[in-house]
């Protein structure tokens, strides 16, 4: 079992788990001010260029409730396509977001590249004893 611990600590630690983790938890958070953005702010704007409508009622009844003596027996079966639309434009800004970011990410690469292809290539060190078979060889040349 204590192998087993320590198997689990090995790879929770390794930088890309602990990357992956973080990446989660951001995205979540961004995910939550996206959606509070697109219901708080977009869908009741849009809903008033479209002529006041409120998105989060859009819905088709399939089936209307079951209701005997004041109370409800079964709930109504409802489409609710409203909810989906926001959604659908929840997940169109967070796409947009992550495109914007993997593209300046491609683009901040794209410099760095440039940068290190543009940066001459340090010349190669000759050492002590090249240098000392290069002065040999010379000299044998110049004997024949």
């Amino acid at each position: 079992m204590k192998k087993f611990f320590e198997e689990f600590k090995i790879f929770a630690m390794r930088g890309n788990v602990v990357d992956m983790a973080v990446g989660i938890i951001i995205g979540g958070a961004f995910g939550k001010i996206v959606s509070s953005f697109v219901g708080d702010v977009v869908m009741p704007a849009l809903g008033l260029l479209v002529g006041g409508i409120d998105f989060s009622d859009l819905a088709i009844t399939l089936k209307q409730a079951v209701i005997e003596n004041g109370q409800e027996i079964a709930p109504a079966v409802t489409l609710r396509y409203g909810a989906f639309i926001q959604v659908v434009i929840d997940f169109i800004i967070i796409a947009f977001a992550i495109f914007l970011m993997i593209k300046a990410m491609a683009m901040l690469q794209k410099k760095k590249d440039e940068s290190e292809a543009a940066a001459p290539a340090p010349e190669p060190q000759i050492s002590e004893e090249e240098k000392l078979l290069t002065e040999i060889r010379d000299i044998l040349k110049e004997k024949k």
